[in-house]
């Protein structure tokens, strides 16, 4: 899943001393990589004696331990730090998957909404987007928990506040595109879920003012009492036509 960011480490041929030679071709950190949620990836020189692999973009790897699952309780010498570090990102990773699940039946929900119309379909759609916006912003809080952990924790040998001062002025960290473009993914998700929740109010509204015209026309008519006419009482006044009016007549003004 891309690289959250970049360690980048100056030539150190001139620099190091002769007992560092070794820990150079054992250690990692002692060269250029970029890191991510899943492994670490050299994209110039690799560490001869530590086992990686060729990537699909031709980049040598490896792959960051998270012990699922410590079969041969690996993790029993950790201490609290770094214990936390690593529940930290397990976390980030799960909260990742959950948030991915969520979008996948917010799409659903979403489609069925936009074709039925449905003002309840668009507002479950906001209320999950929001969650899935929720979800992955909890998440890069917990990869920068990690982050913090590693920099400013000492919890190992290959992290920042254990290395040698040579190795620490000789590096330059910095963040790379993924890490960009997560923190812009959560800021879409969010307006996504604002646009989904102005686009249900205006079809709750839409609804109630055709249900208030249909309404019009379901009302029952009762019909309204007319006087009749009387001698100087204009004819045009009354619903009736103008002539002579015969009363308890059947069939005319003649009975046989």
């Amino acid at each position: 899943m891309g690289w959250f960011f970049v360690q980048h480490v100056d030539s150190l041929s001139k620099k190091v001393p002769q007992d560092l030679g070794e820990q150079m071709n054992t250690k990692y950190y002692y060269y250029t990589r970029t890191k991510g949620l899943f492994r670490i990836c050299f994209p110039k020189l690799r560490p001869l004696k530590v086992e990686t692999y060729l990537s699909p973009v031709e980049t040598h790897c490896m792959n960051i331990d998270y012990y699922i699952p410590d079969e041969d309780n690996q993790t029993k010498d950790f201490n609290d730090y770094a214990m936390t570090r690593l529940h930290m990102g397990r976390s980030a990773i799960a909260l990742f998957i959950v948030s991915f699940f969520v979008i996948f039946i917010a799409f659903w929900t979403g489609v069925a909404g936009c074709w039925r119309r449905s003002p309840g379909n668009i507002t479950a759609t906001a209320i999950l987007i929001l969650l899935s916006c929720l979800l992955s912003a909890g998440a890069m809080g917990f990869w920068h928990g990690v982050e913090y952990y590693e920099k400013e924790r000492v919890i190992g040998e290959e992290f920042y506040q254990s290395w040698n001062s040579v190795l620490k002025e000789s590096t330059k960290i910095s963040y790379d595109w993924s890490f960009y473009l997560a923190w812009t993914g959560v800021g879409f998700t969010l307006a996504s879920a604002i646009l989904f929740s102005g686009a249900a109010i205006c079809l709750r509204g839409e609804r109630e003012r055709e249900e208030a015209v249909n309404m019009q026309y379901l009302m029952p008519v009762y019909p309204q009492k007319q006087p009749y006419p009387y001698a100087g009482y204009p004819a045009s006044a009354t619903a009736y036509p103008a002539g002579p009016y015969y009363h308890s007549s059947q069939y005319g003004p003649y009975n046989y």
